[in-house]
């Protein structure tokens, strides 16, 4: 799903509960692009993000490694780094699994 189809699933969920277009779909957009923003923003500024019943946008911390490069037969060092992690909900995690029987 995009976030085209994703703002489209919004808009329509809106105008079938209430008939009518309550919101435009540039406002939708806007809406969820900010939300990216700001999840992006805090995960920058090392602050986990919790959204319950859904899940956490967490940073997690890699430690340094050594790895080897097998195309050119040498170790090299990974420096220590920090990535962004996503971990759903348990209620998340179980409507995902019922749905798939």
């Amino acid at each position: 799903m995009t976030k085209a189809e994703i703002v489209n699933a919004i808009f329509n969920e809106l105008n079938s509960k209430h008939g009518t277009s309550m919101v435009d779909k540039n406002t939708i957009l806007t809406v969820v692009e900010q939300f990216m923003k700001e999840v992006k923003s805090s995960l920058k500024n090392n602050e986990n993000v919790y959204l319950r019943g859904f899940g956490s946008f967490v940073v997690k911390q890699r430690a340094e490694k050594v790895a080897r490069n097998i195309a050119k037969n040498q170790t090299i060092t990974i420096p220590a780094h920090v990535i962004p992690s996503f971990k759903p909900a348990k209620e998340f995690v179980n409507e995902v699994k019922g749905s798939n029987k």
